[in-house]
């Protein structure tokens, strides 16, 4: 036998070896020997049960779930029963009242750890905490109306880009606009978050940004080896992980999964060393203050230069150096969150704008009634401003304000029921560290078809938090809970939150039941602990999704550039075969939209619409 043979023989025994002691360390003896009384589906995989159900057989089979067992039931996977939940008093106590109870899976964190180091989405306990506690005030509203200016050119670019493709005599162009959606995402979590000079609508992606577009599709391509992180982490010293790491990275080993772990590797450097560059270039610039441009100051676009504008680096930096010594992150820390704020803000953002964009294609009169209502709250600001009128300005939404952007409120009840549709996280994973005995809100059934009230829950026990079945709940959301229908939000009491409430503050003290006009997601006093507008789709408690108002005030500003400037529509004109472009959109870790064959592949990524400039009877509704 040659060398590279046995080599190759020993590296993949080796990868064997480590798989199934993953595996049985990690689910074996646990989980697996404990039974929860729920009912739920019957059939199921002999090996892999049917909790694989939910990520191959799209968002409806999730949601009918729920309808048909209730807020809590039993699936079967490989780590054993898991509990599928929705119910709202449930996760009241798994998110906020009992939180320590249930924790993200050790899966979860080493990953998180082991790609984007020491950020919050890989840190529990009382270091998740320090950090929280320094990043709460970053992403304050305040900072969000300073980091506006930084957005507003990225979403005109976009829309230039497009129009530039456009015929002159108004007729339709057919546009893929998802690549356009990715990069203005890409750009805007770059220069607002990092401060990272990007500019992909424009040139195009470098090797830092190609990195950072590339993370999430290997991270979900190699999901077989997550199992084995945790127990390499945890019993092998830091040299023998490099040693390991190198072992099967080597390049003679031949298989396409090991050509995605080499790839994988090579992404993971070239984000951690840009991160490290840009984060040493924010630290040497810290002594020296950068003057930020107010609001209503008009920003053009070629001044996306690095240090023109404060970033989220910016604020997050100069809060950690004003804090005490004891609360202080360290550098590692620091490097970690850039890395997860980028990762967390790209690929969710993208498929919520897309989401927003095609469901606007979709429905013309709601797009009208958008259109109408941006431009004639741009005229009003202007005429409140000097400058150039709504006509004459090559960039009108420059006079929006963030208050105004962000208090549209046609604008913000087409976000928001599409976030409350259509979450970009369908699901949340958690453990139970501690057995327990969880509260329902709403009565289900137990195996033997008892109506039960609670459930008891053994240590190790896995849950999988239904964020989709939540924000689809009939009972709390209307009986056209799984319709898209932004108007609901306009008669609903204390529909903003900008201020950090779903209640208005002069009623902050009033019970639920005193409130004179409905609140959206409320019904009898119960709703879901959520962070935003009593949906779960930014999760709640401490550890919400942090970034949720610059995702956002980052919709608002791209979704508004784009409806102003372009009307769209799903596609009409058959190919030439013959056939008309159908897209689907598949639920696999993010709602991922393609083109149905046989016009398209029914794999690779796309939105493809018809674009023409805005004429005048777009704005008719």
């Amino acid at each position: 036998m040659s060398l590279s043979h046995w080599q190759v023989t020993v590296t993949c025994g080796g990868i064997g070896i480590l798989s199934v002691l993953a595996l049985w360390k990690t689910f074996g003896g646990s989980s697996r020997k404990y039974s929860v009384d729920l009912d739920g589906p019957k059939e199921a995989h002999w090996l892999t049960g049917n909790v694989r159900k939910l990520f191959e057989c799209g968002l409806d089979y999730s949601v009918k779930l729920a309808e048909q067992y209730g807020g809590a039931l039993k699936l079967s996977s490989l780590y054993g029963e898991v509990v599928y939940l929705s119910d709202p008093l449930a996760l009241y106590h798994v998110i906020i009242k009992d939180q320590h109870s249930f924790e993200e899976p050790d899966v979860f964190i080493m990953n998180n750890k082991a790609i984007f180091g020491d950020g919050l989405i890989s840190t529990i306990g009382e270091q998740h905490r320090k950090q929280r506690k320094l990043l709460n005030p970053v992403f304050s509203t305040s900072n969000m109306r300073e980091l506006l200016p930084t957005l507003q050119p990225i979403a005109h670019k976009l829309t230039s880009i497009v129009a530039s493709k456009l015929p002159d005599d108004g007729s339709y162009k057919e546009i893929d606009v998802l690549p356009l959606l990715s990069r203005s995402a890409l750009d805007g979590v770059c220069q607002a978050i990092l401060g990272y000079p990007s500019n992909t609508l424009d040139t195009g992606n470098d090797e830092y940004t190609e990195a950072l577009r590339k993370i999430s599709p290997m991270i979900s391509k190699l999901l077989y080896f997550r199992p084995i992180v945790p127990m390499v982490m945890r019993n092998f010293s830091s040299y023998w992980i490099r040693k390991l790491v190198n072992l099967v990275t080597a390049p003679w080993i031949p298989t396409n999964k090991m050509k995605d772990v080499r790839e994988m590797r090579r992404i993971i450097e070239l984000m951690d060393s840009g991160s490290k560059k840009a984060f040493a270039g924010k630290k040497a610039a810290l002594e020296t203050p950068v003057t930020l441009s107010p609001t209503n100051v008009q920003p053009e676009v070629d001044d996306l230069k690095s240090g023109r504008r404060k970033d989220m680096m910016d604020i997050m930096l100069n809060a950690n150096s004003a804090s005490s010594s004891s609360e202080q992150l360290t550098d590692a820390e620091l490097l970690g969150q850039m890395n997860v704020m980028v990762f967390a803000g790209l690929d969710t953002t993208t498929s919520a704008l897309s989401r927003c964009v095609y469901l606007l294609a979709k429905n013309p009169l709601a797009q009208a009634r958008l259109r109408s209502e941006i431009r004639d709250a741009i005229k009003s600001a202007s005429h409140a401003q000097e400058g150039p009128s709504f006509s004459e300005h090559d960039n009108p939404l420059l006079h929006l304000s963030y208050d105004a952007l962000i208090n549209l409120p046609f604008l913000d009840a087409v976000v928001r029921e599409t976030l409350r549709l259509y979450p970009s996280l369908p699901h949340m994973g958690r453990k139970v560290v501690k057995a327990t005995t969880l509260p329902l809100q709403f009565p289900v059934r137990s195996s033997s078809g008892a109506e039960i009230s609670s459930i008891a829950l053994n240590e190790n026990m896995f849950i999988v938090i239904s964020i989709l079945a939540a924000n689809r709940n009939r009972t709390l959301w209307g009986d056209d809970a799984n319709e898209w229908k932004p108007e609901r939000w306009l008669s609903s009491l204390g529909r903003k939150d900008g201020l950090g409430t779903d209640i208005p503050p002069d009623s902050a003290d009033v019970p639920l039941s005193k409130l004179s006009a409905p609140i959206l997601g409320v019904k009898d006093g119960i709703k879901y602990p959520g962070v935003y507008s009593n949906m779960m789709t930014f999760l709640g408690g401490s550890r919400s999704c942090i970034g949720f108002k610059f995702a956002e005030m980052e919709m608002k500003q791209i979704i508004a550039a784009v409806v102003l400037r372009l009307h769209f529509l799903l596609p009409t004109d058959p190919d030439a075969n013959g056939h008309i472009k159908e897209i689907e959109w598949k639920l696999k870790a993010f709602h991922t939209p393609v083109v149905n064959p046989p016009a398209g592949d029914g794999v690779s990524p796309a939105v493809p619409l018809n674009f023409r400039l805005v004429q005048e009877e777009d704005f008719n509704w």
